[in-house]
């Protein structure tokens, strides 16, 4: 499998990043022309996508740097491997506190 370019990782990730912005705002203009009361609505449902979103995609990086150290470490020392499951939680409960943020903001 052929691995990608860190300059087009990042151009692929600032298109996805745009074309959610602009989605989201697309969505914030339709609520504010329907009124104050779906414009609270719609910004929850932005504001609790973003929060997982991002969470999500952080502990995703997060866990690639990670899980590749943690074989390294692994493949040299087998005793190695209850620590390196730590770290790999560790970074995992990043996407759990998203979830747990985009609950919070949907329930207000």
């Amino acid at each position: 499998m052929k691995k990608l370019n860190g300059r087009v990782a990042i151009s692929v990730l600032a298109a996805l990043a745009t074309s959610i912005a602009l989605t989201g705002l697309m969505g914030i203009e339709q609520a504010f022309a329907q009124g104050e009361e779906a414009s609270a609505g719609s910004s929850k449902l932005l504001g609790a996508g973003l929060a997982f979103g991002l969470a999500a995609a952080g502990a995703g990086i997060g866990l690639g740097f990670v899980g590749a150290a943690g074989l390294a470490a692994i493949s040299d020392n087998p005793k190695m491997q209850s620590r390196v499951f730590i770290f790999v939680g560790m970074v995992e409960s990043i996407a759990i506190y998203g979830i747990v943020m985009m609950f919070i903001i949907l329930g207000q």
